[in-house]
């Protein structure tokens, strides 16, 4: 089962990291050949991250529908710009395998955006909550006190009570 933390919550983390939001949107439904090569890529891809923390990966969010989006943490962009340029790493024969059987004929579409963020350019709050997004990735605490604002939390950067 998993734990919810009934108190509000925020997340402590020093340096920076990635916030990398990645997805497809199926858009041509019938095409199925054509887009369930790339759902089941992604699966693949995740398997390895978790298996080799020294990649950079630190956790994920996803929801699923004709347009599906991932939320990646990461550990800086360079690791993240790596995994997505190494040719023993899973990423890089799928990105190709799609090129060469998609590439711009509109049966689907993928996308992502990457976001850097540091210490003290962030904020979050959990209520009634796992610990889900940035509670996964970095030092999860109340949200009490000086952290108890969106304000506050930002001017509070990782300083721990």
């Amino acid at each position: 089962m998993t734990k919810i933390y009934k108190e509000r919550m925020t997340v402590a983390r020093e340096g920076e990291f990635v916030v990398f939001l990645i997805g497809m949107r199926i858009n041509k439904f019938w095409k199925i050949h054509k887009w369930l090569p790339v759902v089941f890529a992604m699966p693949k891809m995740l398997n390895e991250l978790y298996a080799k923390p020294d990649l950079g990966f630190i956790s994920q969010e996803s929801w699923f529908g004709r347009t599906s989006i991932m939320v990646q943490y990461w550990n800086s962009f360079e690791q993240l710009e790596a995994y997505a340029k190494n040719k023993d790493a899973k990423h890089l024969p799928a990105w190709v395998d799609f090129n060469r059987k998609v590439s711009t004929n509109g049966d689907v579409g993928i996308w992502h955006e990457t976001y850097l963020s540091q210490e003290g350019m962030f904020e979050c709050v959990y209520n009634n909550m796992p610990k889900f997004g940035l509670a996964k990735v970095g030092k999860h605490v109340a949200a009490s006190g000086k952290r108890k604002t969106a304000a506050g939390r930002l001017k509070n950067k990782t300083e721990v009570s």
